[in-house]
This record gives structure tokens, sequence and C-alpha cells, in this order.
């Protein structure tokens, strides 16, 4: 027994994927296809794919929003526990998101899922122009991190009261807790978890999924 987390070596991590991993067989193809990619360690975990999928059902979601495309595994594995409804997902890569849409086909859910490719500060911004505040019930922000603050303002207008937000990354490898490390990224992500410490406006919980995860909900007003 303890009462701290237990350490995740490769042994018991391989162990956790063997009895509870039930991964689509065109998702682990483009978990293959993308590791030969570069930038492949932006792709998700397979269990964290898994798991927010999982919040997606016992939410109910139908509306979602994605910031940070890549090769489209994060919206493929929502949008099949969603079944209908819509995501929107947001990125400036043409390239890796034409990876994103031939398995969005293969996994049948393509018609769900609705790309914008631009500045994902001026997509989010059109979503507001285009009514959509307070609309979605789930938003997944895995994106450039010197902008993650900045993407939340916005995205918590657009989230509806009770809605999720899911931030990616936020313990980024353990380096927001060496405090010698000033980098740029660690230090915006570092800066975003005291923020989001301190927002009343919220509750959250950090957990150690993948390179870290904050859920965070919506208060009513």
């Amino acid at each position: 027994m303890s009462n701290t987390t237990i350490q995740i070596d490769n042994k018991i991590y391989n162990y956790l994927l063997s009895v509870s991993l039930k991964e689509h067989k065109a998702l682990k193809k483009l978990r293959e296809v993308t590791s030969s990619m570069p930038g492949s360690r932006m792709q998700i975990a397979p269990d964290q794919g898994q798991f927010m999928a999982m919040i997606v059902k016992m939410i109910g979601a139908k509306k979602l929003l994605e910031i940070g495309t890549y090769t489209g595994y994060s919206s493929m594995v929502c949008a099949m526990a969603m079944k209908s409804g819509q995501i929107i997902t947001l990125d400036n890569d043409p390239i890796a998101t034409e990876v994103a849409k031939t398995f969005w086909k293969e996994g049948e859910v393509d018609h769900l899922i609705d790309l914008r490719l631009g500045e994902a500060l001026d997509s989010l911004n059109q979503l507001i122009e285009e009514k959509h505040s307070a609309s979605f019930d789930f938003i997944f922000i895995d994106a450039d991190k010197a902008n993650y603050k900045n993407y939340y303002e916005l995205c918590l207008e657009l989230l509806n009261p009770n809605g999720i937000i899911i931030f990616d990354n936020v313990l980024w490898s353990g380096a927001v807790a060496d405090m010698d490390d000033k980098s740029k990224n660690t230090i915006a992500l570092r800066d975003l978890n005291e923020m989001l410490f301190n927002d009343q406006r919220i509750d959250l919980s950090m957990i150690p999924v993948g390179d870290g995860l904050t859920i965070v909900r919506k208060k009513q007003s």
C-alpha cells in the first residue's frame, strides 16, 4: 500500500496496457504510421487517448474543440467515443493533418470532424464571432506551450458551464518541478499551472497520465 502515486516503469506500463487498452485497429495503425514521422513525440499515449474517450462518454459530450491536431489520434479516439456530434480541431500544419484526414476516414469518423487550418488564436476568436460561446462540452489543448494561457481564456469563453478542458504536457517530463530550468516552454507551463491553481472560476485536478494532464471543470456562474 502507498499514499503516493506509483512510479511507472516500462514493465508496469506494458502490463497496464495489456489489461486495459482496448484500441481500435485504425488507431493502432495511426500510431504506427506516426511513429516514423518528424515530431512523433507530439502524439499522445494510447492510454491517455482511452482516458480522454472515457471522459467524453461520462459527460455525454456532443460538441468538442481541440487545439493541436497533428496526425489526428486524439480527435479520432474522441470521435469514436462520441458516436454523434461535432469536433472542431485547429492546427496550422497541412502535412500532418493530411495523415489525420486519411485515418479519420478509415476510422469512419471523418463526418464528425471539422479541421480548421490557421493560427489557433485567430480560429478561436473566429469561433467566438460565430456565436460558439458557452457551447463546447469538452476542449483539449495540446499545442504551442507559450500560448496555453492565451488559449485558456478564449476556451473558457467557449466552454459550457460544467464543461471540461484538458491540458496536455503540464508536467513537461518533470521539468516544471526543476526551478533551475528557465527554458521558455518550461516557464510557460509552470506559470500556467500556478495560474490554474489560483483561478476561482474552475475546479481542477492534475494527474500523471502521459506527460501530465490537468483537467479543468468550469464552474457555473
